[in-house]
C-alpha cells in the first residue's frame, strides 16, 4: 500500500489578480505573505512539482496536474510542510492533512488553493 505525504508550492503572486476563484477562497489575504498551493502524493514532492509544471497525463490519459501549479507554480516550500510528513500517511489522512494544513496557511496569512 502506498504511503502519502503533503507538499506546498510557492504560486506567483499574480494568481491573486489574474484568477478570480483563487481570490474569492482567500478574502483575508493581505497581500503580505505569499501565494501558495497545498496537496498530496504518493510520490516525491519534487516529481509532483515536475508533474504539475509539464502537465502530466496518467497512463489512463487524464490530466493529473493541477493549472494553477502549471502557470503559477515557482518552487516547494519544504519549511512550511516538512514538519508534516514525518509519519507514513494513508491516503485518507493525507487527505485530512492537506486540509488542515492548507486551513492553518490561511489563518496565518497566506493566500492559499487546496483541491
Amino acid at each position: 500500500m502506498p504511503t502519502y505525504k503533503v507538499y506546498v508550492v510557492e504560486l506567483s503572486r499574480t494568481v491573486f489578480s489574474e484568477h478570480a476563484r483563487f481570490r474569492a477562497a482567500n478574502p483575508q489575504f493581505n497581500g503580505v505573505l505569499e501565494c501558495l498551493y497545498v496537496g498530496m502524493t504518493s510520490r516525491d514532492p519534487a516529481v509532483r512539482l515536475k508533474q504539475h509544471k509539464t502537465g502530466y497525463r496518467s497512463k489512463k490519459g487524464h490530466n493529473i496536474s493541477s493549472a494553477l501549479v502549471r502557470k503559477y507554480g515557482t518552487y516547494l516550500r519544504p519549511s512550511l510542510y516538512d514538519a508534516h510528513n514525518v509519519n507514513p500517511m494513508t491516503r485518507a489522512q493525507a487527505l485530512k492533512m492537506e486540509e488542515n494544513l492548507a486551513l492553518d496557511l490561511r489563518r496565518k496569512g497566506y493566500a492559499v488553493w487546496f483541491n
